[in-house]
């Protein structure tokens, strides 16, 4: 699957990361002004249990069950 990612500033030099499907818009409960395109069209293995460079865990288990993924709160530190 390809995939949008999308990085927002937060605090300190730490960054939060928001994933969609390739050319889908960010689905409204996760809409902000303050999302910057990071990369477009991440080919991301199927099999794939997480995305380290953005911090986002079980990525394409996330975009099935609410259209995006995000960076876990556990690595917001």
């Amino acid at each position: 699957m390809r995939m949008d990612i999308y990085r927002r500033a937060e605090h300190d030099g730490v960054f939060s990361y928001l994933a969609v499907p390739e050319g889908k818009p960010i689905p409204a409960e996760a809409i902000n002004t303050d999302w910057q395109r990071e990369t477009s069209a991440l080919e991301v293995d199927e099999q794939a249990a997480g995305l380290p460079t953005y911090h986002i865990d079980q990525p394409l288990e996330q975009i099935r069950s609410k259209g995006y993924a995000i960076t876990a709160l556990k690595d917001m530190g």
